[in-house]
């Protein structure tokens, strides 16, 4: 049977890949800090508590599982405001640590790194897609963390492990059998806004309509969060296929290779729902970019994925986790 340690597997994707590999036949390890994961979220799975730069640790959960085959790496602080905030918190915690945790596999003889990056740190201003190739211009702190690692982990993976990246674009929606979800009850993301609006009864703002895009809102590229688990089981399967000879290190965007914008995400939203949500046009806020969307022709060459739940699929897996949310996570 094949077995993966998943670094942050206590918190919203990391949870969902490790359900996804129950279901799989692949058994998961568990390794968080519960900085922000849920203890919940391990509930009947092996689940080591502590730090990813902990290297006793490291060795520890290697010596009583040395059949784990590959690492799937998403430990990480991932809000962009408190990582402009604290960006030296958000160094230290996404690449200093993340440099000594690929040293503790190395160690170990662990060869297969699925690393979780970032559709942010594209260069995403006018509204048009992008490949694996496009020019890269992070623009929060949080961002540049994942493109260093990147960086680095292409430098490693010349003579130590091989390194998988993963593009994720926008995750929306839970795992459908309702295991694990988003652990946020006030997410700072659009679908989250968009909630919270419909819950307080409010007009939802359309901050900026004169973008470059088909409708002038911004866009963005919405991908169910079980698609994205999907993707990690593929790349945990095709590992050897993809990373072999000489290649060593390769990124993959994840996306739905279409690009949804915000009016297009408000009418879906009010295709879920009873009760409609009313929008208002506003002006852009500071900083706002038209944003972008992925092609996806690597993903579904190299993994063989391309999604399969629609972003109303998403929506309603989002607005079903709630109640569930709420009695699971009591504080």
């Amino acid at each position: 049977m094949v077995k993966v340690l998943i670094a942050g597997g206590a918190g919203y994707i990391g949870s969902t890949v490790a359900s996804a590999c129950l279901d799989a036949g692949i058994t998961p390890v568990i390794l968080d800090s519960l900085v922000r994961g849920r203890r919940e979220f391990t509930e009947g799975r092996t689940f080591y508590e502590g730090d990813i730069a902990d290297g006793a640790l490291v060795d520890r959960i290697f010596s009583e599982h040395p059949d784990i085959s590959a690492v799937v790496h998403c430990a990480a602080l991932i809000v962009v405001p408190e990582s402009v905030a604290d960006p030296i918190g958000y160094y230290e915690a996404n690449v200093a640590k993340s440099l000594a945790f690929v040293s503790h596999l190395h160690r170990n003889g662990c060869d297969r790194i699925i690393f979780s990056s970032s559709a942010s740190i594209y260069q995403a201003k006018d509204g048009s897609p992008v490949d694996e190739d496009s020019p890269l211009a992070p623009q929060s702190p949080y961002a540049r963390t994942k493109a260093v690692c990147e960086e680095v982990f292409a430098d490693i993976a010349v003579a130590g492990p091989r390194v998988l990246s993963l593009r994720y674009f926008n995750p929306v929606g839970a795992d459908p059998e309702l295991r694990t979800g988003l652990q946020l009850r006030r997410p700072s993301h659009a679908l989250g806004m968009l909630i919270q609006a419909h819950e307080e009864g409010r007009p939802f703002p359309v901050t900026g309509t004169d973008y470059p895009t088909r409708d002038g809102s911004g866009i963005r590229d919405y991908v169910h969060v079980w698609d994205l688990a999907a993707a990690h089981i593929a790349a945990i399967e095709r590992f050897d296929s993809i990373l072999v000879g000489p290649k060593r290190s390769i990124a993959i965007n994840l996306g739905t290779g279409s690009g949804t914008t915000v009016r297009e995400l408000c009418a879906a939203f009010n295709n879920v729902v009873s009760t409609p949500l009313v929008t208002i046009d506003s002006d852009r806020r500071p900083g706002d970019v038209a944003g972008s969307y992925t092609k996806s022709d690597r993903a579904a060459e190299l993994l063989g994925w391309t999604p399969k739940l629609s972003l109303e699929d998403g929506i309603r897996s989002a607005l079903n986790w709630i109640p569930v949310r709420d009695a699971l996570l009591m504080d």
